[in-house]
């Protein structure tokens, strides 16, 4: 998780009841693995004294900052949120330095079009749940995207797994 951010700060008073998202936040980024995935990656605790409400703000590689409602925002929430948001980044970082435009704008006929050499991923369900270790299965996100008024007529490709 750390190696997708340059900078985290969680801020939380001791006494306030509603910390425990920032503290299992902190015992996650304390780990061992975090720690070797991005030692790079500055670590910032504030103890406060006043009411304000607990919260982490975590800084991107990129220069991007995100701050999270602890109060009502679990810990595994914010650490998937911040996956999901650096594989994007990695993503994009890829593209880029093949020298290809972001984001990849995809013809929704295109979508559709059976891939010669390819199978249709719902007909292998029984062979999928027998040799799960050696089938390998890409994910992407498509978000249907309105141009010049006509709604679905190209998707956005958003991230790829």
């Amino acid at each position: 998780m750390l190696k997708f951010l340059s900078k985290v700060r969680i801020e939380f008073n001791a006494l306030d009841p509603r910390l425990a998202s920032c503290m299992e936040f902190l015992a996650q980024c304390n780990a061992r693995k975090a720690k070797e995935s991005n030692p790079a990656c500055k670590l910032e605790v504030k103890r406060r004294t006043d009411d304000h409400p607990p919260q982490i703000m975590v800084t991107f590689v990129n220069g991007v900052e995100e701050v999270f409602d602890a109060t009502s925002t679990p810990a595994q929430t914010i650490r998937t949120m911040i996956l999901e948001k650096g594989r994007y980044l990695e993503t994009e970082q890829m593209f880029l330095e093949a020298g290809e435009k972001w984001p990849v704008i995809i013809p929704e006929e295109e979508i559709h079009q059976h891939a010669p050499g390819t199978k249709d991923i719902f007909s292998l369900g029984k062979q999928k749940r027998r040799r799960r270790d050696t089938m390998i299965c890409r994910t992407y996100a498509l978000l249907p995207v309105s141009v010049d008024g006509h709604s679905n007529t190209k998707c956005v490709l958003l991230a790829c797994s």
